[in-house]
């Protein structure tokens, strides 16, 4: 069996990113063949990746890119399961790794990303390896514009936004993006809420204004104000803008000479179901097996 030297030890984690006794051990298994090592190592990454796919993700960070020329712009989340994880440094590169590489990248999906591009299903692999986590590159969206792009992200890396603008400044643009992070619209204007969300909270007014016992033209006022109201609280150019409610965005918007076409928000983990551990409930469980 060949003797396997500190210097070897050094170089398989320097290419693998692994503990120092887990490369041991590879090149022991290997008898010091360095290449064979590394390949074991990736297929055992490989197996530990699957094994802890199923785990639920619902930490980690999103982030922003804007082209240079400003004509792109990329909106990127990626999930560890701690937020522990989430402030890792190895995780942190991953994610400026996958972000740059959408960024000039053609895939429209996440999916369509990792294919084009195996090295960063690799880099995935290797870092639920090293960190023992299930880490997920969850979503992405991008704006192609011939106008400009203000991007935001929340000092915490839990929120982002992108803002297109026809017009305007740069500085203008990140403004939007900020304030639409913070306050979260539904639609750019009142014209694009979907019939559908309408028609539900026309619907749940209405029941409430009932039962006041009102006339029903007094109920139908009742209703009209209400929607008026809902409008203005989720539509984007109607929101009192954050840094001074005395104006909205839309006039913001105006004074700026800009309009805005469109906009992205990524919150981490929206949209995913926790499981939520019930300790004592698991220990009274554990308990009553005991005793069976």
């Amino acid at each position: 069996m060949a003797a396997i030297s500190a210097a070897q030890v050094k170089e398989l984690r320097e290419r693998t990113g692994l503990g120092m006794m887990e490369c041991k051990k590879a090149l022991v298994a290997a008898d010091g063949d360095m290449e064979l090592a590394v390949s074991n190592l990736r297929k055992s990454s490989g197996l530990k990746a699957a094994k802890k796919a199923g785990r639920i993700a619902s930490e980690g960070v999103v982030v922003t890119r804007i082209r240079p020329d400003g004509c792109r712009a990329l909106i990127l989340e990626v999930n560890s399961e701690t937020d522990f994880v989430a402030r890792d440094a190895s995780f942190l590169a991953f994610v400026e790794q996958v972000a740059d590489t959408a960024l000039d990248s053609e895939a429209a999906t996440v999916e369509e990303l990792m294919r084009a591009h195996p090295e960063l299903e690799a880099a995935r692999q290797a870092l639920v390896q090293k960190i023992g986590e299930n880490i997920g590159v969850r979503r992405l969206a991008r704006i192609e514009t011939a106008g400009r792009v203000g991007s935001y992200v929340h000092s915490n890396r839990r929120l982002a936004a992108l803002a297109e603008l026809a017009g305007g400044s740069e500085e203008l643009a990140r403004e939007v993006a900020m304030h639409i992070a913070a306050v979260n619209p539904r639609v750019v204007r009142p014209a694009d809420m979907p019939v559908a969300v309408l028609d539900e909270e026309r619907a749940i007014f209405a029941a409430q204004a009932a039962e006041s016992g009102k006339p029903p033209t007094i109920v139908e006022k009742m209703v009209a104000g209400r929607m008026r109201k809902f409008l203005a609280e989720n539509s984007l150019t109607e929101q009192p803008f954050v840094k001074d409610p005395e104006t909205t965005v839309g006039r913001l918007l105006a004074a700026g000479g800009a309009e805005i076409n469109a906009f992205v928000r990524f919150e981490v983990g929206e949209g995913i179901e926790k499981v939520e551990e019930d300790f004592a409930a698991e220990v009274a469980r554990q308990v009553a097996g005991a005793g069976a």
